[in-house]
């Protein structure tokens, strides 16, 4: 009788979290989960975008205007977003919210993210901005315990210290050095603003998948966004030749991709378990930027950076231990930025 018990309280919890995450006549209870598949897909998307982040770089060293960036990056990831909701029967829960403000607050955050993000990238190697981003998780665990009160206890405050000196490491190069290249410096300055802002951005959606689909809250984001970024036209665009035009269009799609790729990678497995595959976006940025740039990360870089992966690792280990599952937030997670975090 207490199996049964506990067996209906299972399957309760499971359609309600399948509610929450906007399932629609697709969504169905899973039987069990396929880690293997979970994983692909979050490396895949990591991938996905960090070769977005270098196609971001690259638009910005021809000229191409940051809002026109941020314009396509949003407008073109649509395209597959679209589909995919059509596919899964959730366009009409993507369409309805509860609390607009509460969207249109998390997409304004959300772009002024993307925009740091990619201001960063237009002035720093792709493996230091990606490095740089992997703060956002030390970032999140001080908010939710500031905002959400979560209770954070001395090993996670520990982690979250240690990462900070890794932080501080990896700016070294660009705080008190007379040589220092200043553009570099301000990219550096820029890319930290971008790691804080979205772990404003995801304290807010930790809060907001509770009550909200998944549906809504990627579609409004990349909407969102969209209209920004179209907001900056009078501000000046370029027209793009056919090569860069292309590339706009490729940093859109291959965003949407990674975004359907690293939600359905939750769909297979629990946060916790493929999370840490984010920390290879280090080496595919480390190789993307190598390849196609000719950059070679700055020794102390890659130190801190390691400090930095230590910690977040070590932070998602401590989750999982607590039992704090992720999954429903990270479900709507929209990374602005070349690491998947």
């Amino acid at each position: 009788m207490a199996g049964d018990r506990a067996s209906a309280r299972e399957q309760a919890a499971l359609i309600r979290a399948l509610r929450r995450s906007g399932g629609g006549p697709r969504a169905r209870l899973r039987g069990p989960q396929n880690l293997y598949l979970g994983v692909a897909l979050y490396t895949a998307a990591t991938l996905l975008f960090i070769v977005m982040g270098a196609l971001v770089r690259y638009l910005s060293t021809q000229g191409v205007p940051l809002g026109e960036i941020v314009f396509a990056r949003s407008l073109f990831a649509l395209v597959p977003l679209l589909v995919w909701l059509g596919w899964r029967g959730e366009i009409p829960g993507a369409l309805h919210t509860k609390h607009p403000w509460r969207h249109l607050a998390r997409g304004l955050l959300g772009v002024i993210a993307m925009v740091a993000n990619f201001a960063g990238l237009a002035r720093l190697p792709l493996a230091e901005a990606t490095a740089i981003g992997f703060a956002t998780p030390l970032f999140t665990v001080v908010l939710a315990a500031i905002f959400l009160h979560e209770k954070v206890r001395v090993f996670r405050w520990t982690t979250v210290a240690v990462g900070f000196g890794g932080v501080l490491i990896m700016l070294t190069p660009y705080i008190g050095h007379v040589e220092a290249n200043a553009v570099s410096a301000f990219g550096a300055a820029l890319c930290i603003v971008g790691a804080f802002v979205v772990s404003v951005v995801m304290t807010q959606v930790r809060a907001m998948s509770k009550v909200e689909t998944t549906a809504s809250l990627v579609f409004s984001f990349t909407a969102i966004s969209a209209l920004c970024g179209l907001a900056t036209l009078p501000w000046g665009w370029a027209l793009p030749n056919a090569t860069d035009a292309v590339v706009l269009v490729a940093c859109g799609v291959i965003g949407g991709i990674a975004q359907i790729a690293i939600t359905e990678s939750y769909r297979h497995a629990q946060a916790s378990l493929v999370a840490p595959f984010a920390y290879t976006g280090m080496i595919w940025s480390i190789v993307i930027g190598f390849a196609v740039f000719g950059e070679v990360p700055q020794a102390v870089v890659l130190v801190g950076g390691a400090v930095v992966v230590a910690a977040g690792l070590a932070v998602i280990w401590r989750e999982r231990r607590l039992g704090l599952d992720r999954t429903q937030e990270k479900l709507a997670d929209t990374p602005p930025g070349p690491a998947a975090v």
